[in-house]
């Protein structure tokens, strides 16, 4: 009896020992087993989780299975890709992934690709171009500090402001602006989500908004916005990992698929413009 005892003790040690090393692949963004290649990638409503759909099928035809988790701000994506509950997340602009590791040491985030622009459009309930703007009118911009270089230099190349000489766009502020021939008011302090609900409530003359909320609104930044940012800007939406997964095979099948011809179709075609696919 004693004998059977130790036995059937033995099978179980063993059978809780495979059990462990079965779970132990199934885990983190680089295991290696049966889920090595399951992506769980954390995005913004429109576009990015729509064009992750528009990808999901072919990158499981090359054997990538992709769980797509939704956010409606720009603060819990990179919050659960830190703490690891995200293999990689598509939503920001690298100025504000770098903007984001300063202010949390913890972050330790690198862009595994780069895939769209989407140009920041102003709005207006009351005028129809930057020019009609009058004397002292308020201009609505998120609290997002690492668009506002974005932002006002629109405002400078659309000739409505001057910004100091020798300072970079990217880390430009409403602090460095030379020139306010209109004395523009700017009110910074709005969360970037809630832009579109204050551009429909009528609140400030004009209100900057960044495309993803915008087409998220129902607005069509190509015939809603009375200025909108030129194509060729550096602000490129990018897949976020932590650093060390770059490499990861899945990862680089996603930003290859992404950056492939269908899909770079679909954005054309799905955004007519307010959406612009890159290679770089």
């Amino acid at each position: 009896m004693k004998k059977l005892l130790s036995i059937l003790a033995v099978l179980a040690l063993a059978v809780l020992a495979a059990c462990g090393a079965n779970n132990s692949n199934s885990e983190g963004s680089s295991g290696e087993g049966e889920d090595s290649d399951k992506l769980v990638v954390g995005a913004s409503n429109i576009p990015h989780a729509e064009i992750l759909e528009e990808a999901k099928p072919v990158l499981k035809e090359k054997g990538v299975e992709l769980e797509i988790k939704t956010f409606q701000d720009y603060i819990l994506p990179n919050k659960t890709l830190a703490n690891g509950e995200l293999d990689a997340n598509y939503f920001q602009t690298i100025p504000y992934m770098d903007l984001q590791m300063e202010e949390n040491k913890n972050y330790d985030f690198v862009n595994a690709g780069g895939i769209h622009i989407e140009p920041i459009g102003v709005y207006s309930q009351d005028y129809g171009s930057l020019e009609e703007l009058p004397e002292g009118a308020q201009i609505i911009m998120s609290n997002s500090v690492s668009d506002h270089g974005r932002m006002l230099s629109l405002l400078e190349a659309q000739g409505l402001i001057t910004l100091e000489e020798g300072v970079k766009a990217a880390d430009a502020t409403v602090e460095n602006i030379a020139d306010n021939p209109k004395n523009i008011e700017f009110k910074t302090d709005v969360e970037a989500s809630l832009l579109p609900q204050i551009y429909q409530q009528g609140e400030g003359d004009a209100v900057m908004i960044n495309t993803n909320y915008a087409i998220d609104a129902g607005l069509n930044p190509q015939e809603d916005a009375i200025a909108l940012e030129d194509s060729d800007s550096p602000y490129v939406n990018v897949i976020t990992v932590n650093k060390g997964d770059e490499d990861n095979e899945a990862v680089k099948t996603l930003v290859e698929v992404l950056r492939s011809e269908d899909i770079q179709n679909f954005i054309k075609e799905e955004y007519n413009g307010a959406v612009v696919p890159v290679n770089e």
